[in-house]
C-alpha cells in the first residue's frame, strides 16, 4: 500500500531520546487528545480494558483513567524511556499499566480489549493492514477504536523547502485518509468514519520547528533517508527557502490530522493474514455446533 518503509529502529530511538523533552512541544498533541477524549462518549458500554497504543509520556492514558477509574488502563509505548516518564502521570488513586511493545504486535490475547485508543501514533506504521489486523484481534466484538494520525500534507512547507535543496528525503511522509480507510474495512473493522482537519502552527524560525520535530522525537525515520549529516550549504538553502513562505511576521506549518473511530468485528468473522484468511470463535460455538451421525 506504502512506497515508502520506516526504520523501526530508528523511531524508537528518537522518541526515547525526546522523552524528556516531548511536554514541552505538544500543545498539537494535547489538542488532539482533547477531541479523541470528548469522541469517547459514543462508547455507551462500561469498559474493563482500555488499551493506549502509543501512549508517549501518558497524558493520554491518565485521561483515560481519570474518565473510566475502574477500567484497567494500559500505556503502551514503542519508547521504553517514555514509559519511564509516563510515571509522573500514574497516580496512587488512579494507577495505569506500563508496557513497552510494537504496535504490530499488540501484547494482547485476542478480543480482549473495549477501548484501543491510539493519539498521533498510528502515522508510524506504514503497514496499516498488519497494524488493523492486530486491532481487529484484540478488540472485543463491539469494542471501540478510535485514534488520531498525521496525513500527507503535514509538514507541506517544510518538505517543500527541503525540495528547493535536494532531491532526498528529509520529511517523513504519510498515508492519505483513504488508504487508511480502506484498510480498516479490511481488516474487518465495523462501520469506520473518518475526518480530516488541517492545522496552521506558527513559529518565529524555520529553526524553532525543526528544534520543536526534535524535542518531540518527530524525526525523519524513512529507511530511505539520506545517511550522514546534510552539507552546510544544503541545509541553508533549505531554510532560505523556508524564510521565504514567512507570512505575517511567522513562519507557518501545516498539520493534516486524521481522526477516526470503528467497532470491533463480531466473533466469527474472518480476517485478513498472510495470502489466506482467520476466522476465531468460542469453543462453546463448536461443541454446539456438533451433529451425531447415526449408525
Amino acid at each position: 500500500m506504502s512506497d515508502f518503509h520506516f526504520d523501526r529502529t530508528r523511531i524508537r530511538r528518537n522518541f526515547g531520546r525526546a522523552a524528556g523533552t516531548y511536554e514541552k512541544h505538544d500543545a498539537l498533541q494535547r489538542e488532539v487528545q482533547s477531541t479523541l477524549v470528548d469522541r469517547l462518549d459514543m462508547y455507551e458500554q462500561v469498559p474493563e480494558v482500555i488499551l493506549d497504543v502509543g501512549a508517549g509520556t501518558g497524558r493520554g492514558s491518565a485521561a483515560l483513567k481519570k474518565r473510566y477509574p475502574k477500567a484497567q488502563v494500559i500505556a503502551m509505548d514503542l519508547a521504553l524511556p517514555m514509559l519511564r516518564q509516563a510515571r509522573q502521570h500514574s497516580s496512587w488513586l488512579k494507577p495505569f499499566s506500563r508496557v513497552a511493545a510494537d504496535a504490530y504486535t499488540l501484547p494482547m490475547p485476542d478480543h480482549s480489549v473495549d477501548i484501543l485508543f491510539s493519539n498521533l501514533c498510528f502515522q508510524w506504521c506504514e503497514d496499516v493492514g498488519r497494524l488493523f489486523a492486530e486491532c481487529a484481534r484484540v478488540l472485543k466484538p463491539g469494542g471501540l477504536l478510535t485514534f488520531s494520525t498525521f496525513g500527507p500534507d503535514t509538514l507541506s512547507e517544510l518538505r517543500a523547502a527541503w525540495a528547493e535543496a535536494d532531491q532526498h528525503a528529509h520529511v517523513a511522509r504519510f498515508l492519505d485518509m483513504h488508504d487508511v480507510g480502506d484498510a480498516m474495512l479490511s481488516a474487518g473493522l465495523r462501520d469506520p468514519v473518518l475526518f480530516a482537519e488541517r492545522y496552521t502552527l506558527t513559529y518565529p524560525t524555520p529553526r524553532a520547528l525543526l528544534d520543536e520535530l526534535r524535542g518531540l522525537g518527530a524525526n525523519n525515520a524513512d529507511a530511505d533517508r539520506q545517511r550522514g549529516l546534510t552539507g552546510k550549504q544544503h541545509y541553508r538553502r533549505m531554510l532560505d527557502a523556508y524564510e521565504a513562505m514567512r507570512n505575517e511576521g511567522v513562519i507557518p506549518s501545516t498539520w493534516e490530522v486524521v481522526t477516526a473511530h470503528a467497532w470491533g468485528p463480531p466473533a466469527g468473522q474472518s480476517r485478513r493474514e498472510g495470502s489466506g484468511e482467520i476466522a476465531s470463535f468460542p469453543i462453546e460455538n463448536l461443541r454446539g455446533s456438533r451433529r451425531k451421525t447415526p449408525f
